[in-house]
């Protein structure tokens, strides 16, 4: 079995009630679901991010090959000024 934490959510009062008043069985099932949850929900951004920047350097070598360099990329920056 993997070490396990206790953490604090809000939910609506009725929320809570009703899960405080299930079987410690449904209890257990109803963390297992959330646990479930967040950790899916935490590994998609992970995943979202990794491609993000994945797709960033793809870009950035790109332009390097087709000659843009940081002197060009600050005179665009400034043609406003």
């Amino acid at each position: 079995m993997k070490p396990q934490a206790e953490i604090t959510i809000k939910v609506p009062l009725e929320v809570a009630e009703a899960y405080h008043k299930t079987s410690e069985e449904e209890r257990q099932k109803i963390e297992t679901k959330i646990a479930f949850f967040l950790k899916t929900s935490t590994l998609d951004r992970q995943k979202s991010i990794k491609k993000l920047q994945k797709t960033m350097d793809e870009i950035g070598q790109k332009a390097i090959e087709r000659g843009f360099t940081p002197e060009i990329l600050e005179s665009i920056l400034n043609e406003d000024e």
